[in-house]
């Protein structure tokens, strides 16, 4: 894929209609966030899984990225930044609280997390969240050149496929869904379930962290949208009389391993994870949770089932300790105001309980950090505690493992979490058994060391065998195919 503008122009002007790139990604964010400076106002690489994922992707690629800046009731023009062509999308505070905080994020969300926060079904959300997909369509159909490939990314922007082929039927459009998609009894509560179903079969390629996503978002369309459905794929006619076919399958996500494995081997930051472990006065057993602050991690039980293990005499805290890293997360919504309090009430009764003058039960830190930092963290700890209620993957489990390079450690990890169905030499639990999930940590705690790393070598090469580079490969030449099927 290349730079149309750099290859002659492609044989595209002005006037065509057509814009000037070949590879397209669009997403509810840019890859970047504004950071201030002496020299004034710059942009840096964003933190998280889904820039982590595209990021070196669309430096091979030369391509577009379409996203919202981040900053409400501002316009900003197109820049380069890190090998890519940035357009921002405009949002209003009030499409903030609509689109984004409300129906993404209040209705969406917890819909397709299993329900475990009761959904919101307001109109005007609903409203909102058309609108804001209309306008990313429009700037995506912008940047596209004919014949362009563009991949739309995640649960804010299910509206923009159907809206891109209708708009321009000379794309290849790919879908991918980073988080769950929920069994039909409960996708069944959307009052605009079919309508977010058609948005999505615009894409000639949906994809989806695990198989049962995808059985899950197959079953809603027979239902729901009455399409023809054979094994993967969905056979749609549209309003305009033309049929095509839709196709769904799993791509499970990954990370940028080199970049963790190549961190993990730094003197810095090797040296790093000895003074984090000095600092928590070199404890037998270092404990490691990092989430955002989400009630889908399952951090409160977590917490609850480590607080029973200091009380039961299971772990002493003079020979453990557990750092819980719980970066900010949407901090204008209601429900995670109300966690943060119980997470953090959590940690100080524990913490008000076993805490001695020279050990900490829990050491809690509200932050974001940069990739150094988690690395020596994932090298400081000997055990990592991945809890989740319901995730699409967790790529933090992946990073955990990546950056183990004497294959030491071990892996607690949520059946719940998409990550399950790769690492499964994991200790693997359900959340929502407290006595269950207090007897894996201790499993993982006292597990034989020969056995840790016949576990830990069999999730490495897994992970390193299957990094990011390779799931977007896999997802793009199956589009390619995809396409190829529909037009014969």
């Amino acid at each position: 894929m290349v730079n149309a503008a750099a290859a002659d122009s492609a044989g595209n002007d002005a006037t065509d209609g057509y814009g000037d790139f070949d590879f397209i990604v669009v997403s509810n964010r840019l890859p970047v966030d504004r950071v201030s400076t002496d020299d004034g106002e710059s942009w840096r690489r964003s933190p998280g899984g889904l820039v982590t994922a595209l990021a070196p992707v669309m430096a091979k690629a030369d391509g577009a990225w379409v996203g919202w800046h981040g900053a409400p009731d501002e316009e900003l023009d197109e820049f380069d930044h890190d090998n890519m062509h940035l357009l921002p999308v405009p949002l209003s505070a009030p499409e903030v609280e609509l689109y984004y905080e409300g129906f993404s994020n209040a209705t969406l969300w917890p819909l397709y997390h299993d329900v475990i926060a009761p959904p919101e079904f307001h109109r005007t959300w609903w409203d909102s969240y058309r609108t804001v997909n209309r306008r990313f369509a429009d700037a995506a159909a912008t940047m596209a050149a004919k014949g362009a490939t563009v991949w739309v990314q995640d649960y804010q922007l299910q509206l923009v496929p159907q809206m891109l082929r209708k708009d321009r039927p000379d794309l290849k459009i790919g879908f991918f869904n980073h988080i769950p998609f929920p069994p039909l009894e409960i996708f069944a509560q959307l009052p605009w379930r079919r309508n977010i179903i058609e948005g999505l079969l615009g894409a000639d390629l949906i994809g989806f962290q695990r198989p049962s996503d995808a059985s899950n978002f197959l079953r809603c369309v027979r239902r729901f949208a009455g399409h023809t459905v054979r094994q993967q794929q969905v056979h749609v006619t549209n309003d305009d009389g033309v049929s095509y076919v839709s196709r769904a399958e799993s791509f499970p996500i990954s990370i940028d391993a080199d970049q963790i494995t190549e961190l993990a081997k730094r003197e810095d930051v090797i040296e790093r994870s000895k003074q984090i472990r000095r600092e928590l006065g070199d404890p037998k057993t270092v404990l490691l949770g990092v989430d955002r602050l989400d009630y889908t991690k399952g951090i409160s039980h977590r917490l609850k089932a480590y607080g029973e293990l200091l009380e039961d005499g299971k772990i002493r805290v003079e020979d453990a300790a557990l750092i819980q890293v719980a970066s900010p997360s949407r901090e204008r919504v209601e429900q995670y105001r109300l966690l943060r309090e119980e997470v953090e009430g959590a940690v100080g009764r524990i913490n008000g309980t076993y805490d001695t003058m020279a050990n900490t039960a829990i050491r809690y830190l509200h932050h974001s950090y940069p990739v150094e930092e988690m690395v020596a963290l994932y090298l400081a700890a000997d055990v990592m505690l991945v809890t989740a209620l319901r995730d699409g993957m967790n790529l933090v489990a992946k990073e955990y493992v990546a950056a183990r390079i004497n294959n030491t450690g071990a892996l607690v990890l949520s059946e719940f979490a998409g990550a399950a169905d790769q690492l499964r030499q994991a200790v693997l639990m359900n959340p929502h058994d407290i006595d269950g999930l207090k007897g894996s940590i201790l499993t993982a705690i006292n597990m034989p060391d020969r056995e840790a790393q016949r576990r830990m070598r069999l999730m490495r090469r897994q992970v390193l065998q299957n990094d990011v580079e390779r799931w977007s490969k896999n997802f793009l030449n199956a589009l390619q195919q995809t396409d190829s099927e529909t037009a014969q």
